[in-house]
């Protein structure tokens, strides 16, 4: 059993700064996949930014276009924690954003987390 705790949602002006962070607790498998998806109003949930790793080392990662060199994900390993650095925010942004935990070699298992809100305005 994997639970997924998001937090640093909230709500700020375009051009602005949040940073998100997502803790894992419960049975973690060391060989794992952490990211970040949102859902807007109207719209699918999608891949915001995800990275992979195997115990303390942290290997590749991937953002969607629509974010890259704007957020930047990181993991810290020894605490089981996530985080989104979301910076020059723009309000499409706005979404809910979601925690999601996936074993690599085990394909029949994924947690998510309860979800964040983040508003940006104009």
């Amino acid at each position: 059993q994997v639970q997924l705790v998001e937090s640093g949602g909230g709500f700020v002006q375009a051009g602005g700064s949040l940073r998100l962070s997502c803790a894992a607790s419960g049975s973690i498998v060391s060989f794992n996949v952490m990211g970040w998806y949102r859902q807007a109003p109207g719209k699918q949930r999608e891949l915001v930014a995800s990275i992979r790793s195997r115990g303390q080392t942290n290997y590749q990662t991937n953002y969607a276009d629509s974010v890259k060199g704007r957020f930047t994900i990181s993991r810290d390993n020894s605490k089981n924690t996530v985080n989104l650095q979301m910076n020059s925010l723009k309000p499409e942004d706005t979404a809910v954003y979601y925690c999601n935990l996936r074993p690599v070699l085990d394909t029949t298992q994924n947690w998510w987390g309860q979800g964040t809100q983040v508003t940006v305005s104009s």
